[in-house]
Order: structure tokens, then C-alpha cells, then sequence
């Protein structure tokens, strides 16, 4: 069994991710939920995991994480994912434990005190991941691989260049990319072909719990997708768990990839060295294709096992 860190800004499709992680326990032992500020800030992310792990009766550690970038200050995706961070449905209660308020030691401590190594699931900003491996740079040796929803090396979603992950702190984005760790990158090469159409979405209404609360998460997020030009909503996030448990749906090339930190027009780039002949080894699988229908399908089979387990 894998053991995983999902470190995350909750989020429409960082819910999506732990919602899948929780259904697939037999494959994936998450050791904890971290979060990091990012779609919103730190506050409210670090409430929409306890509303999240809290309504799928979750027991996962629970850390939070830092609330600013290294350097600059924070860049949310309020126009994305609104105010709370995660509009749409209308949470009562969600009074979920807190671990730590210092996610950056809590990793340290799990991965120091795992027997196998643990692969850290990056699906926000890469702060709370840079800090840890230049403050306990020995940790990286018992880091399987670091699977992370950011970047592309075709083209940005925040800017024409950088994505939103990678564009929120990219001097943490060039620390873990040069760390020496293996990374799997899921950027918008492959994420925005990981569509969910609005007849699928429909489909998931009259299902059981888990279904219909992603039915109403993508009632917010699918209008947002389609103001960006998608004719489905792109469930970026998703893609790293799916990865893990079905690396068959996905194909990819290995790349040098490095970060843009001073350009005008390129900061947060996640450059790809394309080369026949690059200067550097490649350091980095990164995802570009995805079969889609099948990723859908098994995105649906994971909310009906939820759903199961929700009705006890």
C-alpha cells in the first residue's frame, strides 16, 4: 500500500482528490491532510479540509501549513473558486480536529517515522513542500516521489506562460524542481484534457451522499470553467490521485523542467527542456495525456463507493 501526504489548498478539485484518496484506502494510507494558502487563504482552505474530511467521515491527520509564499505576497483563485474558497454547497457542521499548526515538522515527523518511503501529493502552491526540504533536507531520501498538480510546458492558465500553482510561489516551485527528488508533474498539458461534461455532471444529482455533494461543489465550479472558455470543468487536482491508482489512463514524456522567477512576462513558467539533446537530465515525468472517459468512469466508481460507506 502507498503511503501519501496530500498537501492542499481546498478547492473545488483538491476535494475531489481527497474524496478519491478516502474511497481507495485499500491502495492509498494517507498519513495526513496538509494545507497551504493558495485558491483562498490559509483560513479558509484549512476550513474547507475539516468541512470536506468532516462530511465523508474521514479520520486523516489534519496539519496547517503556511499562509503566504516564500517572498511575494499571496495570489488567490477567488475568481475560480469564490469566496469561501469552495462555493457551491452549504455546510452546517464540520468540526473536524486539528493535528498541527506546523505542517512543515508534522510531514518531517511522519515521513522520519515511516518504515516505507511516502510520495507527497502536491496539489496547491509549493510552499508548505519547499520549506520542508530545505529545513529537513535528510527527509528526501525517504520521499518516494513528489506527484503535483501544477505548471505546463505548453501553456499557463493565471498567465498566457505560468499556471496558478506554480505562478503563487514559483521560488518554491524552483526549489522542489531542483531538489533532486522524482517529480511527476500534472499540469495543464494533461489536467485540461480531464474534463467532466455537464451530462456526466448531471448524472451524479440523484446519487447517494459523496456524488451529490460533488454534483453541487461543480454546480459553482462548472460556470467558473465555462467563463474561462471549457466546455466541461477541468478536474486538475483530481489527476494526481488518479495517477497514483491508475497510472494505465495516463501517458507522459520525462523533461528537465525548471522555473521561471524574474521574467516580466514568463514568472511561475514551468520550462520544459524539449531539446533532442538537453543540457540537463531530466528530473521530471510529465503528464500529457489522459484518457478521459475511463478517468471519468473511475472518478464516478470512487464517489459510489463513498456513497456506500456514507449510508452506515
Amino acid at each position: 500500500m502507498r503511503k501519501i501526504i496530500i498537501d492542499c489548498d481546498p478547492g473545488h478539485d483538491d476535494a475531489f482528490a481527497i474524496m478519491t484518496a478516502s474511497a481507495h484506502r485499500d491502495k492509498l494510507d494517507t498519513l495526513a491532510v496538509t494545507t497551504v494558502g493558495g485558491n483562498q487563504v490559509l483560513d479558509k482552505v484549512t476550513a474547507n479540509a475539516q468541512k470536506i474530511l468532516s462530511y465523508i467521515k474521514e479520520d486523516m491527520p489534519l496539519a496547517v501549513g503556511q499562509a503566504t509564499p516564500l517572498i511575494k505576497p499571496i495570489h488567490t483563485g477567488e475568481d475560480a473558486h469564490g469566496e469561501s474558497g469552495m462555493d457551491g454547497p452549504n455546510f452546517h457542521e464540520y468540526n473536524y480536529k486539528i493535528s498541527s499548526t506546523n505542517a512543515v515538522k508534522y510531514m518531517h515527523d511522519l515521513i522520519s517515522a515511516s518504515e516505507e518511503k511516502v510520495t507527497i501529493v502536491a496539489i496547491g502552491p509549493l510552499t508548505n513542500i519547499a520549506l520542508l526540504l530545505r529545513t529537513f533536507p535528510e527527509v528526501k531520501d525517504k520521499i518516494e516521489e513528489i506527484c503535483l498538480m501544477g505548471g505546463g510546458v505548453d501553456r499557463g492558465n493565471r498567465t498566457p506562460t505560468a499556471e496558478f500553482n506554480i505562478y503563487v510561489d514559483p521560488e518554491a516551485a524552483k526549489i522542489v524542481f531542483n531538489s533532486g527528488v522524482e517529480i511527476v508533474m500534472a499540469g495543464l498539458d494533461v489536467t485540461e484534457a480531464a474534463m467532466m461534461m455537464d451530462d456526466e455532471i448531471e448524472l451524479l444529482k440523484n446519487k447517494g451522499k459523496a456524488s451529490r455533494l460533488t454534483w453541487e461543489l461543480l454546480q459553482f465550479y462548472s460556470k467558473a470553467s465555462k467563463r474561462f472558455g471549457f466546455e466541461g470543468s477541468a478536474l486538475h487536482d483530481l489527476c494526481t490521485i488518479v495517477y497514483l491508482l491508475r497510472p494505465d489512463l495516463f501517458k507522459g514524456v520525462k523533461y528537465h523542467v525548471d522555473i521561471e522567477t524574474y521574467g516580466e512576462l514568463t514568472r511561475g513558467m514551468t520550462v520544459g527542456d524539449k531539446r533532442p539533446v538537453p543540457d540537463k537530465t531530466p528530473n521530471t515525468l510529465v503528464l500529457t495525456e489522459v484518457q478521459r472517459v475511463e478517468f471519468i468512469k473511475f472518478f464516478v466508481e470512487s464517489l459510489e463507493i463513498l456513497d456506500e460507506r456514507l449510508k452506515q
